[in-house]
């Protein structure tokens, strides 16, 4: 049994990969703080509460642990916010943005790894990135910090995975722009916050967005490729 584990999965492209997965006949158990629809096994968690993710994602891997054959976490969760020119960001809302986006993928990761250390078949970690963890945007400064930090992360994993006796496969890569309720919350921001509003406004009037269904069939389509093993630690979805 094909074991994943998906957070983030009560909206977006989280909960098409969900769903798309279990069409497939996979075992997946969705995280999210909002009970999804139509995701049969689902676990409460909240993101910026990272002092509880190591215990969840415990609990999970023992549940499954009988009848897994390969184990896949994907770290999807992620916010915008905050949106606006560092000097004028909320300190609150900054560090709720660093917990959901790197804090919790990181804790989330090394729990995986170190729980299923002996665990001797498939094992991989997928992280959901974005291409402002690779480029710079005006407004973005926590967003893009978070993004290129979890990148970096996975690169580092990678290297040490490298040398594991049983390895655990990890990629940190990014799925393009999607039409999703983030993109709503970047449209809704102020131009003076986010210099590139224009910009965002015409993806979604061009038709230059992509569904969160099109895309969660690109990334399981592309798990499902012998290209996982060959890209690297650091992808695109676009380029693949």
């Amino acid at each position: 049994m094909d074991v994943y584990i998906v957070t983030g999965a009560s909206k977006g492209i989280g909960f098409q990969l969900a769903k798309q997965l279990e069409g497939k006949g996979k075992k997946v158990i969705g995280l999210a703080r909002t009970a999804p629809e139509d995701v049969e096994d689902f676990v409460k968690a909240d993101f910026a509460k990272t002092d509880q993710l190591e215990e969840v994602l415990f609990k999970i891997i023992d549940g499954e642990m009988a009848g897994a054959t390969s184990w896949t976490l994907i770290n999807n969760a992620g916010m915008v916010d905050p949106i606006g020119l560092i000097g004028a960001v909320s300190a609150e809302k900054m560090t709720k943005a660093l917990a959901v986006n790197l804090t919790a993928p990181m804790i989330l990761s090394n729990a995986f790894i170190a729980k299923l250390k002996h665990f001797e078949g498939k094992k991989r970690i997928v992280n959901i990135s974005s291409g402002a963890g690779r480029n710079p945007y005006e407004g973005w400064g926590t967003y893009c910090t978070t993004k290129a930090g979890l990148d970096h992360f996975s690169r580092v994993v990678a290297l040490e995975q490298s040398k594991a006796v049983d390895p655990v496969d990890i990629i940190s890569i990014a799925p393009g722009i999607i039409d999703t309720g983030m993109q709503e919350t970047i449209r809704s921001s102020d131009e003076e916050a986010f210099p590139l509003l224009d910009r965002f406004i015409d993806y979604k009037e061009q038709g230059l967005l992509s569904s969160a269904e099109q895309t969660a069939e690109k990334l399981i389509a592309f798990m499902e490729s012998d290209k996982f093993e060959e890209v690297g630690p650091i992808a695109d979805i676009r380029k693949l």
